[in-house]
């Protein structure tokens, strides 16, 4: 179960796949390196990564901060108390409402205990959120990936990440989203830290704030 330990071994994780990918070395020669991006493995910050389901991160986040302005403290119970209305009052989609809904539960009614999912392997926290309703397997990559650094998660769903293989040219044009998972596994048993290059990468292209 190996995971990066800290912003340090991150740094020589990227060193590791620039050394593998020229065209990733270019990118931290330009841009410096990737921030070691981590979110607490909570309720609130996957509920978070549920908002941002195929949304801009900007989206995303304006519902999750006019969530916590109306209950303060995100808890599966306080969540729970708010009604549909409440809820889209928050930007919440219908679908959305369905998700974070089966999620609360989930850990109300004591079927989910997210302390005890986040100290298992990669497989079995993915094996257990991937039955819950409205969370795949790339909310699942996320978790993985900026909750709990699992030090060899790629996310074939993430567009950003897919973009940035094809703007760097690591695969052909007319390379499919399986070449390119085959491709990554070049960067194993550290494809986490050369996803976290090919996101520096768009985002500082693009001069996004996050």
């Amino acid at each position: 179960m190996n995971k990066i330990k800290d912003a340090n071994h991150f740094r020589e994780l990227c060193d590791y796949c620039k050394s593998i990918e020229p065209k990733l070395k270019q990118v931290i020669e330009q841009f410096g390196y990737p921030p070691f991006w981590h979110r607490e493995p909570n309720f609130a910050n996957l509920i978070l990564t549920i908002l941002e389901q195929q949304v801009s991160l900007a989206s995303a986040k304006a519902a999750y901060n006019k969530l916590v302005e109306k209950i303060a403290k995100l808890t599966p119970e306080n969540l729970l108390k708010l009604t549909d209305d409440d809820l889209k009052a928050c930007y919440f989609s219908r679908q959305k409402i369905i998700y974070t809904r089966v999620l609360a539960l989930e850990i109300v009614k004591n079927r989910l205990d997210l302390e005890k999912l986040n100290s298992q392997t990669d497989l079995e926290i993915r094996s257990r959120l991937i039955q819950l309703k409205g969370i795949g397997n790339w909310t699942v990559d996320i978790y993985l990936l900026m909750n709990l650094h699992f030090s060899d998660i790629f996310p074939p769903g993430d567009l950003a990440t897919i973009k940035s293989v094809y703007e760097l040219k690591l695969v052909s044009p007319e390379s499919s989203k399986e070449d390119i998972v085959e491709y990554m596994k070049k960067f194993s048993p550290y494809q986490t830290a050369a996803t976290y290059i090919l996101w520096h990468n768009y985002i500082q292209k693009r001069n996004l704030k996050l």
